[in-house]
């Protein structure tokens, strides 16, 4: 039934937004989960479904964006998913090249047919996003034309009227903007934005979406989708999948986040007349809805699903899950707004992260090089968490057939009711089957630190083996002792025999990860990158670093948390007692020196905040001490002095090492991995101006 703008009744639609979890260029995966996004939809009785930025190619593609091929591969998909928009308004995201430029883009079809490209008209560029590197940013107000299979689009700038509801886009970075688009589409009659998005996860980056999201729908009087992608895309980024819809400033719907689907839908129902009559009031020189002269305006004949349900009803659909209805609508999970939120949401994402890029790499599962210390500590759990977040969400069973070159995880793989739900015996045998934890001792080594190891690995169920490498520490430095023409000491040669011993348990543990087709995983923490405290070729050894993106202070205050406490659902895991009772340490130097980490550092708290102080916010040395001085009086100045410097000192010889790194995960504005985020000259001049006039205002300090 068409719908009419005088009926009130009548103007209710089903307004979605999907969440997908996308792979670059993986075309068939891509249009697969989108065509069941519009399906799911289609049997929800959407009527305006809003799916995320550059869906069809993924947005990860980096400068395969630059290849011809990608972007009319992306033209050939479009056409073909345009049959699965029948009943349905839909944006298709994708690159289109248009008069030798080309535009981040979204295609907007509706029952079938396409209607026109709107384009996006501010890039990110800014920390992990390089979009101005390929994409051109569209100019406000602008409309051409374009040729797609013989026939001419509008393109740029474009509003659509679909059965008479206009329909505009904001993309992404559109909203985040001071001039965002939202404000001319509402002066032009829009009645409903669509925002899809490829907005990387970030610690309370929700809570930002949520209040544009929010603000759009009240300052411009219409209702708001937001979609995001959803999982790890393309190796660093993580994307958390919340979609969100509000109208006229109130909140109707939020899908959940980090989602182990491979899509997921969410849906509510508006009223058009309400925003229209807040518009009427708000935006009273708004250009009249019957101007068909307006330019950049589609106007096609639509029928919308009619809608019984009352306004603000929600219906929500996780990928092969059960279509459920919520009204009123479902509100935030505990978890998301706790006093633990950083904790949780660190929990899932990388657990998620983890999930896709053990999948996505097509890797039978994980080695982990176990010191039975805070940070591989961490790593093993968190992958023990994957697992438990996985098999909670889906079921043992198609958490297992997302990892088909697995073998199975059951002796009855074919028993229907041996997989059903989640069983927690059959969790632990998963978590067998994918970790394995190698603990590789020297003389060095003590007894703590192997009990806590093994404890450890035990609780997540990982599979845990031991061999020691003294004999191949011994025979390096015999040979190497051999043409110096001297032996090696500790008291002359401290820091290469500590290396030695780390580099030793890297062949080892590589060789065991390619014998099992497994990812081999570091441990090294930001803090430790930010001041090189980690040897090449050693403890760096792996394909992936997932806590390379996290300080230390933080993964030391999260293992109690797991101790204690624990992720919502899952609840603590009591046996990393174990691990939190020991200082963190090397154990590279004898036992008698007793190493500790901050013995050779300094206060890991301390470290953290120099590093924020000086990197994400960049300031010289002075104002670094300044900074730092007045968060810790319980240090003395000389003391605080001799941190500054040295982290300066040591940061600047170990840029080489971050470059080296393995991928991480970006987790917030403070990431180190030059490849993403805060690039730093190999070669510098090391401060020495701005660390001597440090010195002399420490000196000054002192003195007075």
């Amino acid at each position: 039934m068409a719908i009419e703008t005088k009926d009130f009744k009548l103007n209710r639609i089903r307004l979605g937004a999907a969440a997908l979890n996308q792979t670059p260029m993986a075309w068939d995966t891509n249009c697969r989960q989108i065509r069941a996004a519009l399906a799911a939809a289609r049997e929800a009785g959407v009527g305006i479904l809003c799916l995320p930025e550059l869906c069809i190619t993924g947005y990860g593609c980096e400068d395969m964006f630059f290849s011809p091929g990608i972007e009319q591969r992306a033209i050939e998909l479009l056409q073909e998913l345009l049959p699965d928009t029948a009943g349905i308004v839909a944006c298709l995201g994708l690159p289109v090249l248009y008069e030798g430029a080309l535009y981040n883009a979204v295609a907007v079809a509706g029952d079938g047919m396409l209607l026109g490209i709107v384009a996006k008209q501010h890039l990110a560029g800014d920390g992990i996003h390089y979009e101005p590197r390929w994409f051109r940013r569209w100019p406000g107000g602008e409309v051409g034309s374009i040729e797609i299979a013989g026939q001419d689009f509008p393109i740029g700038d474009v509003l659509f009227e679909c059965g008479g509801v206009r329909i505009g886009f904001e993309i992404c970075r559109d909203a985040w903007v001071a001039d965002r688009t939202g404000c001319s589409l509402a002066q032009r009659g829009a009645d409903v934005l669509l925002n899809p998005s490829a907005s990387h996860f970030a610690f309370a980056k929700q809570q930002i979406r949520e209040r544009f999201v929010l603000e759009g729908s009240r300052a411009f009087c219409v209702s708001y989708a937001y979609c995001n992608l959803l999982g790890n895309e393309a190796g660093r980024s993580i994307y958390d999948g919340g979609t969100l819809i509000a109208t006229n400033g109130k909140m109707l719907v939020r899908g959940p986040r980090f989602s182990f689907a491979d899509w997921l839908l969410t849906t509510t129902v508006v009223d058009v007349d309400s925003t229209r009559r807040a518009k009427a009031e708000s935006f009273p020189v708004a250009r009249s809805r019957d101007d068909e002269a307006d330019r950049g305006l589609v106007t096609v004949d639509f029928d919308f699903p009619e809608v019984a349900e009352p306004i603000g009803s929600v219906a929500m659909r996780v990928g092969t899950h059960t279509l459920s209805v919520h009204t009123p609508p479902p509100r935030h999970p505990a978890w998301e707004t706790g006093e633990h939120q950083k904790q949780e949401e660190f929990t899932r994402a990388v657990a998620l992260a983890l999930f896709d890029y053990l999948r996505k790499s097509h890797s039978k599962g994980f080695v982990v090089s176990i010191s039975g210390g805070v940070d591989s500590s961490a790593v093993a759990v968190l992958i023990h968490l994957m697992v438990q977040l996985a098999c909670r969400e889906l079921g043992v069973r198609p958490f297992a057939e997302k990892l088909p070159r697995i073998p199975a995880l059951l002796p009855d793989p074919h028993s229907d009711e041996a997989w059903s739900g989640f069983d927690k015996e059959q969790s632990q045998l998963a978590v067998r089957r994918l970790l394995t934890c190698v603990y590789q001792t020297t003389r060095n080594s003590s007894r703590a630190t192997k009990h806590s190891a093994e404890i450890m690995s035990g609780a997540i169920g990982a599979e845990f083996v031991e061999w020691n490498v003294d004999a191949l520490v011994d025979h390096y430095v015999e040979t190497v002792s051999k043409v110096e023409g001297r032996h090696l000491r500790w008291e002359t040669d401290d820091v290469a025999l500590q290396n030695i011993q780390a580099r030793a348990r890297g062949p080892g543990a590589w060789l065991l990860a390619n014998l099992r087709d497994s990812l081999l995983l570091t441990t090294s923490n930001r803090s430790e990158a930010a001041v090189g405290y980690a040897t090449m070729d050693g403890d760096t050894c792996g394909g992936l670093a997932p806590i390379a993106g996290i300080d230390k202070a933080f993964l030391l205050d999260w293992l109690k948390w797991m101790e204690t406490t624990g992720p919502a659902g899952i609840g603590p895991l009591p046996a990393l007692k174990v691990v939190n009772d020991l200082a963190p340490t090397a154990e590279l130097r004898p036992p008698a020196e007793c190493q500790t980490d901050e013995a050779d550092l300094m206060p890991y708290r301390v470290l953290d905040a120099i590093e924020r102080a000086a990197i994400r916010d960049k300031l010289l040395p002075i104002d670094v001490f300044d900074t730092v001085r007045a968060q810790f009086g319980e240090y003395t100045a000389p003391q605080l002095g001799t941190w500054v410097e040295r982290f300066f000192r040591l940061w600047c010889r170990n840029q080489w090492k971050r470059e080296r790194y393995a991928p991480s995960f970006h987790l917030d504005d403070e990431n180190l991995d030059p490849k993403t985020w805060c690039r730093f000259p190999i070669l510098n001049s090391g401060f020495d101006r701005e660390l001597a006039e440090l010195r002399e205002h420490v000196s000054e300090i002192s003195a007075s």
